[in-house]
């Protein structure tokens, strides 16, 4: 572990001997260093309350565990390189994934920029489009780094046009997947050969392909291929955009993970969202259809145990399909969040997916000043809705076979009809108020009852200057099924940008079982000096779906001390 430590240490001292440097030296150009340094950790500690022990699974006895990141960049004039380290000492947080274990070089890369053309060697994050097709990216918070290992050129022969291509391998925790990956991109901007003045219209395609050498003959090629198309358009206060992908025949996963030799299928995927935004108004929707696209960089996900495989820690995914619904910031509104269904699923008789279809509309209105409604500093008002269904058509579990329809809905996922209400009532004073309609059906997306809830938030802030502040929020869910009832309260102080502290508890007294009435209760607090932020909390972390910008982990229930630590330079 020593050793392990000692590696990283180089790097600091590089950091630091550069800084003295460019404090002595005259101006002359030596290039920049920047980067960062990030750090979590948790010890794990034993809980009656919640049934936890650090020798039972998943701690094994290993209650002490740290994920650490050190990026270093260098750039001279066009040259950029970097490097980043990372280490998951003794053991990586609870349920990331596997393939994160011990010290190791995580990515590294080289570019060089002309006028016009860029080329990149090494790791590289990218995105094509909307990422539906293609999105290589990095997410601490959720485990994912998904960077691709080999080569990128972009060239922009002109200001409206930008040319992207690409090879190389998904990154898989230290390794690489054995999928060869290909890809095209291409962006036109039409603003100058119309001449617009105050309209933008933009076209782009796309393609990706993925060659996995086959052990056997099989009904579908060793390259699939997959293309993609999009348009945007904005005129005034008015806005659409959409974008249409479809990735050849290929086999589809059982239940098992493996590849179905007999079920051989293409996929699709098609979003469209438009909207119009003014003074005092916005409207936006998006709606979204996919049907068998999930894209993995190797045909059959790695297998861990009988709960578990790579795609349960979005490994080896090529392209990014998130949840469209809002993502709320109420303890109590997260407790039943959506995953989006774009793969084939076929489970029981009576549990049969092939992808989703719904969509997701926003509407936000602001009551003008000294108005009856909008008082002396305004009211603001949001409504949210967003409904997401199975694909209809007809379905056969045994021999597993699918025919959808292009329109109407099937059995529904998941619907969250919400609104906020912000009101001001003084300089000092800020208070919201929000209602939540949920419908989360457990049995299809993983396993249980169906849940319909109701839930009530309401905050208020108080400014005793305007870097000191005190926010209290409460909240309450009636659920009429799962876990049933719970209520919560949070309490937040900042002072002087410097210092925050919060305690927050949700409880689950209405749980059937007597001795699963759990208080779920944290405390903690930051210090923020610069671009450095420290971090503590103490507390429970109830089990179940961790979400970011609508893409979600599992983790299990557990109690103890976590530290973070993230600073830039």
């Amino acid at each position: 572990m020593k050793k392990k430590v000692l590696w990283l240490l180089p790097l600091f001292a590089l950091t630091y001997g550069y800084a003295q440097e460019t404090d002595t030296v005259a101006k002359k150009d030596y290039g920049r260093l920047y980067g960062g340094f990030e750090s979590n950790s948790q010890w794990y500690l034993n809980d009656k309350g919640t049934g936890v022990n650090q020798k039972a699974a998943p701690i094994n006895g290993k209650p002490i565990r740290s994920n650490n990141y050190l990026l270093l960049n260098y750039q001279y004039k066009g040259f950029t390189a970097g490097i980043q380290g990372e280490a998951y000492e003794p053991n990586a947080l609870l349920n990331y994934n596997p393939g994160f274990k011990g010290t190791n070089v995580g990515i590294w890369y080289a570019t060089y920029k002309f006028s016009k053309l860029e080329l990149t060697g090494g790791y590289f994050y990218e995105q094509f489009g909307n990422g539906m097709l293609f999105r290589a990216w990095e997410d601490r918070a959720l485990g994912i780094n998904t960077a691709l290992r080999g080569g990128r050129v972009i060239y922009r022969p002109t200001d409206d046009i930008k040319l992207t291509a690409l090879y190389g391998r998904q990154r898989t925790g230290f390794n690489v997947s054995k999928g060869d990956i290909y890809g095209f991109d291409a962006d036109f901007s039409l603003n100058n050969l119309f001449k617009f003045q105050v309209s933008d219209l933009s076209f782009g395609a796309s393609y990706i392909g993925r060659y996995e050498a086959l052990a056997e003959p099989a009904p579908f090629n060793a390259l699939t291929n997959a293309y993609g198309a999009r348009f945007g358009f904005i005129h005034n206060s008015f806005y659409i955009n959409g974008e249409a992908d479809y990735k050849e025949k290929d086999g589809v996963l059982n239940l098992q993970n493996e590849i179905d030799p007999y079920l051989v299928k293409p996929g699709n995927a098609i979003t469209l969202n438009m909207g119009y935004s003014k003074e005092g108004l916005g409207i936006d929707a998006t709606l979204r259809r996919t049907e068998n696209f999930k894209f993995l960089s190797e045909r059959e996900p790695a297998v861990y145990d009988a709960n578990s495989s790579s795609l349960n820690y979005n490994d080896r995914v090529l392209n990014f399909t998130p949840a469209l619904t809002k993502q709320h910031h109420s303890n109590l509104a997260n407790i039943y969040v959506y995953q989006a269904q774009s793969k084939v699923d076929f489970i029981t008789t009576g549990i049969m997916k092939a992808g989703e279809t719904g969509g997701q509309l926003d509407v936000f209105y602001d009551f003008a000043k000294e108005t009856a409604l909008g008082g002396k500093y305004g009211t603001k008002l949001a409504v949210n809705l967003s409904s997401w269904y199975n694909l209809p058509g007809t379905y056969r579990l045994n021999p597993a076979s699918y025919e959808t329809r292009f329109l109407g809905v099937g059995d529904k996922y998941f619907s969250d009809y919400n609104f906020e209400i912000r009101k001001q009532f003084s300089e000092s004073w800020h208070t919201a108020l929000y209602y939540m309609r949920q419908f989360y059906n457990k049995a299809w997306i993983e396993g249980g009852d169906k849940v319909n809830t109701n839930i009530v938030t309401a905050e208020a802030t108080y400014n005793f200057t305007p870097k000191r502040s005190i926010r209290l929020e409460g909240e309450h869910m009636w659920a009429d099924a799962d876990k049933k009832n719970w209520a919560g309260a949070t309490a937040e102080l900042n002072l002087d940008d410097k210092y925050s502290f919060y305690v927050w508890d949700i409880y689950n007294y209405g749980n059937d079982d007597p001795n699963k009435r759990i208080h779920y209760y944290n405390v903690g607090g930051a210090y923020r000096i610069g671009a450095t932020r420290i971090a503590a909390n103490y507390g429970r972390q109830r089990g179940g779906l961790v979400c970011v910008g609508g893409v979600c982990r599992y983790v299990p229930e557990s109690t103890g001390v976590s530290l973070q630590i993230s600073t830039a330079f």
